[in-house]
């Protein structure tokens, strides 16, 4: 892991893109992972007021909770022009709400087709949590 308690790193992958995150806890992991999701795509958000949004995930494990949560962010992103850039998550065994509040997106350099379960790897370490994911471009 890098030197910050939390973040995210591009990681070179042949046809996809890939993502290495990394935080303290597992909510942590989640929001660093959206907010590397939209760095790869190269999300710019315009001025105005924000939009809130809830979200409720049911889940089976860790690596289901990342892929579900990144695909609920990509929906928002396709279909309702929207970027999150604040997250309030809480977590349960098997259930996730988040309160997300985002801005329209002004620009996108690049396009994201799904979050892929491909070598998708959630893990604890000693230092927290890190995941691996690569997302079909």
């Amino acid at each position: 892991m890098e030197n910050s308690a939390a973040g995210f790193q591009e990681v070179e992958h042949a046809a996809d893109w890939a993502l290495r995150v990394w935080a303290p806890q597992l909510s942590g992991l989640l929001e660093q992972a959206g907010r590397g999701m939209l760095s790869l795509a190269g999300v710019k958000v315009a001025d105005g007021p924000p939009r809130e949004c809830e979200i409720e995930i049911s889940f089976l494990d860790r690596e289901q909770l990342l892929v579900k949560f990144l695909s609920e962010i990509l929906y928002f992103i396709e279909q309702e022009n929207l970027a999150f850039t604040e997250y309030d998550l809480s977590l349960d065994r098997d259930r996730l709400k988040a309160r997300l509040r985002g801005y329209p997106i002004r620009s996108l350099e690049k396009a994201i087709k799904a979050v892929t379960y491909h070598n998708l790897e959630v893990r604890q370490t000693e230092r927290g949590y890190e995941a691996y994911i690569v997302f079909d471009v």
